[in-house]
């Protein structure tokens, strides 16, 4: 490419003293530097400002430039990462988190391809990491923000923000932030209002974000009264923004199966009460259980064993499926 474009990299941190040096290390080994490292300390009570610190000088060693800002209060991830949009001057803006890492090609391969196909967006695959072992996991491909958003509802493509390069222009243009506060699900609504305004999308068909879970427990969601506030106001800000986009029939995104989805690790769980609260968040969504195809069968098969309140075989699911398979395999 002619001018080596900038990359914004945010890294919102909270008490992560035991783990930023994975993520600041992987920068620091990556092929491409034209970098801005933008860290946003959320007020932490541990010492990972000390453990910031000493990676500052060895980014900027290789060239990198470095912002790092500390709250005065802790406001939460979404709060952090629009800090950090807010200092972040780059073309391009990318997300890690504290404790995961990258390939060491990932940047590159990210914005040559942003630059080279004229992309607001680009994709791509990533890592699950279990201690020792990891698993590689695809995305599907998609060829329009249209495409992208139906599969990101459907639950055959996920919307974490690490999994995208997005041009800077596209936040700032169409006015696109985290909403404070609402930290469950702040980066599902966040994609979705991207993609709606992205012009031209691209998937990259390689794994390059490694995504650390420290044991089976991880994969166990309980969420509080205030996770399901948030998550439900997020998704209905995304039925909202697709309701009044540019897109000429909004009704042909089923919010039903992103409600599904996005209650679905409830059921990966051995409590009966998780259960129940699935049965009652978002009940408008349970009659379509079994007709999301996009979904294993098995998934659609748990969730209908959860509308028939069939709790038991729930329960010996996830004590074979996650308790032995996971904590045998990804041990």
């Amino acid at each position: 490419m002619e001018r080596e474009l900038i990359v914004s990299v945010i890294i919102p941190v909270y008490n992560a003293e035991s783990t930023i040096h994975i993520a600041l290390k992987s920068l620091i080994e990556q092929s491409y530097t034209k970098i801005e490292v933008v860290i946003i300390d959320d007020c932490s009570t541990d010492q990972s400002w000390t453990v910031i610190q000493k990676y500052i000088p060895i980014l900027e060693n290789k060239g990198m430039s470095t912002k790092v800002i500390s709250h005065n209060k802790n406001g939460g991830v979404a709060s952090a990462r629009n800090t950090g949009l807010e200092n972040a001057t780059g073309e391009f803006i990318y997300y890690v988190d504290a404790d995961d890492y990258l390939e060491i090609n990932a940047i590159e391969l990210l914005i040559n391809e942003a630059v080279s196909k004229d992309a607001d967006i680009v994709g791509c695959n990533w890592f699950l990491t279990f201690g020792k072992n990891e698993r590689r996991m695809n995305q599907p491909s998609f060829a329009s923000s249209k495409e992208a958003i139906q599969k990101m509802l459907n639950g055959s493509m996920r919307w974490n923000l690490w999994l995208f390069i997005v041009r800077r222009s596209l936040y700032v243009n169409e006015q696109i932030q985290f909403t404070p506060g609402m930290n469950m699900g702040e980066d599902m609504m966040v994609m979705v209002k991207l993609f709606t305004k992205a012009t031209r999308v691209i998937y990259l068909d390689k794994a390059l974000y490694h995504y650390g879970q420290s044991n089976n427990q991880s994969l166990t969601k309980i969420y509080s009264d205030s996770h399901i506030r948030e998550v439900t106001l997020n998704v209905g800000e995304i039925e909202r923004y697709l309701f009044n986009s540019r897109f000429s029939d909004p009704e042909e995104f089923n919010l039903n199966f992103l409600k599904l989805n996005i209650k679905l690790p409830l059921l990966i769980s051995d409590q009966e009460e998780q259960y129940k609260l699935w049965l009652n968040w978002f009940p408008e969504s349970n009659g379509k259980v079994m007709t999301n195809k996009a979904l294993p069968f098995r998934t659609r098969f748990l969730q209908w064993l959860a509308v028939k309140k069939q709790f038991w075989a729930i329960k010996l699911y996830y004590r074979v499926v996650i308790g032995f398979i996971y904590g045998r395999v990804y041990k």
